[in-house]
């Protein structure tokens, strides 16, 4: 014997809680569908209860708020720090308010010296690994280290004399004597970069400008 054919779903009561034909497109469904979803939301005064109620999800969209010192990468974070001379060559200790409020103290290991630009990791300070909220990434901290602008002579006589020795010239006296002396000075190299950038682009300019079209002179192979 055969068995008996499934019994056919009645769609229609769909039809008519959207308040549409049958014969609607999905256009007009869609749109329907968006009406009822907006006119049934409970902040709406709908019943979530009603059987009848044809409710829409709720979508959270999360923006991530900058930190004026943490910086998030992936589940790590990274934090700048600036120490003294001092502090880089004799050591360091401070203290580091975490996310949730937690105090951390950071010093460095005894005879430990900080180069500038060097980072440091702390395991498990991080955030938490995805789906796995029990495990935690590394927290970074970069360290800069303050320079003073000038010494004193006393200050550097103090210092020669704890510091290795400075490395000895293999140029002798005479040799040296021959050399061109040349004077140092201070350079802001990212605003040096810009202003020749910009006199680079002003001479491009003038060049297209000049009379009868002429063109850049190009080097071409043999």
């Amino acid at each position: 014997m055969f068995g008996r054919a499934p019994k056919k779903s009645d769609n229609t009561r769909y039809y008519e809680v959207l308040g549409v034909p049958k014969n609607a497109s999905q256009d007009d469904l869609k749109k329907a569908y968006r009406k009822a979803a907006i006119k049934n939301h409970p902040d709406k005064g709908g019943d979530p209860e009603k059987p009848d109620t044809v409710t829409g999800d709720i979508v959270f969209v999360l923006q991530q708020k900058e930190h004026p010192r943490f910086k998030r990468k992936g589940d790590d974070l990274f934090v700048e720090h600036t120490l003294s001379l001092t502090e880089a060559l004799c050591g360091f200790r401070f203290v580091l308010t975490h996310l949730d409020g937690r105090q951390l103290l950071i010093k460095s290991n005894p005879g430990e010296v900080v180069k500038p630009d060097s980072f440091k990791a702390i395991n498990d300070e991080g955030m938490p690994v995805y789906q796995r909220p029990f495990m935690k990434g590394k927290l970074y901290i970069h360290f800069t280290v303050d320079f003073p602008d000038s010494l004193a002579p006393d200050q550097v006589k103090k210092l020669e004399e704890i510091l290795p020795s400075r490395p000895t010239s293999l140029l002798t006296d005479m040799e040296l004597d021959e050399c061109e002396e040349t004077t140092l000075h201070d350079v802001n190299i990212e605003e040096e970069m810009r202003r020749k950038q910009h006199a680079q682009q002003e001479a491009y300019e003038d060049d297209d400008e000049m009379p009868g079209g002429a063109q850049r002179v190009q080097c071409a192979q043999q």
